[in-house]
């Protein structure tokens, strides 16, 4: 198992909660953050005034996926989050040791 942790723009949401569901990939936990990559915020004005938003608003994603599924995540990932503009994003795939289903004291795959 793989835990994939994906920093997506917030606009992306939906078309990534979309592309995860069709690849029969459920069970997410979504998390409104804020950073900045190479892009190191960006200047913005208010009433005349520049000012530099260095943390930008972000999605972070997380979902557990057996073995085998981890391409097709990664996959789905990225073609619903890619615009081709700097700030898409990054995903991270970290091993996961094992899973349990609290309700039915489950383990392992069958757990997801």
């Amino acid at each position: 198992m793989k835990q994939i942790t994906a920093v997506i723009r917030p606009s992306k949401l939906e078309a990534v909660k979309s592309a995860l569901v069709a690849i029969d990939v459920v069970g997410m936990t979504v998390n409104d953050v804020r950073g900045f990559g190479r892009q190191k915020g960006q200047v913005e004005r208010y009433r005349g005034n520049a000012f530099t938003v260095e943390f930008l608003p972000k999605a972070r994603v997380a979902v557990v996926v057996a073995d085998d599924k981890v391409e097709a995540a990664l996959a789905a990932i990225a073609d619903a989050a890619h615009t081709g503009e700097i700030g898409d994003g990054k995903i991270f795939v970290t091993p996961v040791e094992t899973t349990l289903r609290i309700r039915t004291g489950e383990r392992g795959d069958p757990a997801l």
